[in-house]
């Protein structure tokens, strides 16, 4: 930790540049300008989503044109092998250091960021995930996979957690009266990271290759250079505002009526209550639930479908022919784009949602929801209905994305706005597990069933119904989150104390000028910057995704 602090904070003349003090908003400052500044570092990291679209190429990374495989190869020796290509499931393993590096990372150093602010943290995160791309090429230059891993994975899945929660604490107190909705509009950049990245990353692949290229080196030096450009103007587009801004004609919310406190509960304090570790669970079972899905979603959509994907009804998939089942894994690729959307779709929509409905409802809606599509799901698989199948799981994987977005929300409700961020940061650590026991659980019970003898078409009956049985505990752990009792409040002297480095001159509280403007010309144009490239990316997934219905 002291030593990202001193990374952070001794960056020689620029340091001021970074220091919170400096990014404290004054009069005139447009609110409506942190949310694309949130999307600009959100959208980069969430390439963490796609890396799956360079495992093939570097799977015959050697070979070009086809792998050089050494199948008595141990891992170890795997690490260091310059004459053998990397399987695919080692390269897979990047996907595991990602996500645990993510939570670990950003419960280790949420505490810095809110001392230091959201501006030095996204510095730190595009040196991290950006460095981290420069050199996983320099691991594939020199063909060695301990470097690939140390590079994206370990360093960059660093940078993932910093940019992952550096927006955060700083949109719910920009949005007192839609915490959800801001919240929202950030994290679902996440998701739509890998909707912009990969289709990017191949068309740069195919751009880069070369008789002794398959282009992923050049890849990633290309990307670490755009998403630098990109993650450095949302840090430097970040604001905080002043101790007792709030906007104009807004009022707190009635404690007594809603779950949403007007305290604080210091970071020290937090994961000593019991709503810490609900939430968490929360988190973690309507999480592993749906990453469960994501991790399966083309093999499944095949398995169960078959033949009536390509209009041969009836034609189970283990009696396709290899181009029968080429096309089949183009449809199913559609299917997990479509997925995609809808996580994407789904982080906006339910989170703007929990503003008028609450957060616990919202995660009530999400298990209940939930619960009824994991239960009927076998129902319309073996009835053949692929349009009602595909609608259970986009409705299911926009909750999934929804629960990222509005859990900061619900945070900031029950444990006040102070230290939101470093609190999200330690309950990423629910990701990080649920990321290891959502695949586990899908793909052991399936090779379980495979190997009962289960029909290819039959064998996801169980683990829909093991799905919705965590979701059910979910919606016990829901349930059981009540408000806070007084203990664990910090007095207010012990908040003033903390807030004092960003009050506004003798003022307590108001709008101090600060926040007005809603879409104007300048807050439109970094809008339509971000909201170009997520353009390109719907319609790159729904032009993909269309041919499922053809």
């Amino acid at each position: 930790m002291a030593t990202l602090e001193q990374a952070g904070g001794h960056l020689g003349p620029a340091a001021g540049l970074l220091d919170r003090e400096r990014i404290i908003a004054a009069a005139g400052f447009n609110r409506w300008l942190v949310p694309p500044a949130a999307l600009c570092i959100h959208l980069c990291i969430g390439m963490a989503y796609g890396f799956s679209v360079f495992w093939i190429p570097l799977s015959r990374a050697i070979g070009i044109n086809k792998s050089v495989a050494c199948p008595d190869m141990s891992l170890i020796e795997e690490l260091f092998t310059t004459t053998c290509d990397w399987r695919i499931a080692s390269l897979g393993w990047m996907f595991t250091l990602f996500f645990v590096l993510l939570g670990a990372s950003a419960a280790v150093w949420g505490g810095w960021l809110e001392r230091v602010g959201p501006r030095k943290a996204g510095v730190v995160a595009a040196l991290c995930w950006c460095g981290g791309l420069v050199l996983g090429a320099i691991g594939i230059i020199v063909h060695q996979l301990w470097l690939l891993w140390l590079g994206s994975g370990v360093i960059g899945g660093v940078g993932l957690g910093l940019g992952y929660i550096s927006p955060v604490s700083t949109l719910v107190k920009w949005f007192p009266d839609r915490r959800g909705m801001a919240t929202g509009m950030a994290i679902m950049g996440f998701g739509g990271g890998a909707m912009i990245g990969a289709p990017l990353a191949n068309l740069l692949m195919n751009y880069f290759k070369t008789p002794t290229s398959v282009g992923v080196w050049e890849t990633f030096l290309a990307m670490a250079a755009i998403y630098f450009v990109f993650m450095m103007i949302g840090a430097f587009g970040y604001r905080i505002p002043p101790t007792g801004w709030r906007p104009d004609g807004w009022t707190p919310p009635s404690e007594t009526k809603t779950m949403i406190t007007q305290h604080q509960v210091h970071l020290h304090d937090a994961h000593k209550t019991k709503q810490f570790w609900l939430i968490w669970a929360v988190l973690c079972l309507n999480v592993s639930a749906g990453i469960g899905v994501i991790g399966m979603a083309s093999p499944m959509l095949q398995e169960i479908f078959g033949g009536s994907l390509i209009g041969q009804p009836g034609v189970g998939f283990t009696q396709l022919t290899p181009e029968q089942r080429t096309l089949v894994a183009t449809i199913a690729a559609g299917f997990t784009g479509l997925l995609s959307l809808f996580n994407i779709g789904g982080r906006f929509f339910w989170a703007s949602l929990s503003d008028y409905i609450g957060r616990k409802n919202t995660y009530y809606t999400f298990f209940l929801l939930g619960i009824l599509m994991y239960a009927l799901a076998p129902w319309a698989a073996h009835s053949g209905n692929k349009a009602l199948f595909v609608a259970f799981f986009c409705i299911i994987l926009s909750m999934y994305g929804g629960g990222f977005a509005t859990v900061p929300a619900y945070l900031a409700d029950i444990f006040g706005t102070q230290f939101v961020g470093a609190i999200h940061g330690r309950l990423l650590t629910a990701w990080s597990t649920a990321g290891i026991v959502g695949p586990v659980v899908v793909n052991y019970i399936r090779e379980f069933e495979i190997s009962a003898g289960v029909p290819r078409d039959h064998v996801y009956d169980v683990t829909m119904y093991v799905l919705a049985g965590m979701l059910v505990a979910g919606l016990i752990c829901n349930f059981l989150v009540k408000p806070l009792a007084d203990k664990w409040f910090m007095k207010p002297e012990e908040v003033a104390a903390l807030q004092a480095k960003t009050a506004s001159g003798g003022a307590t509280t108001g709008s101090f000028g600060i926040g007005r403007g809603g879409l104007d010309p300048k807050a439109a144009l970094f809008w339509c910057f971000v909201g170009i490239p997520i353009a390109w990316g719907v319609w790159i997934t729904l032009k993909n995704a269309i041919v499922i219905f053809q």
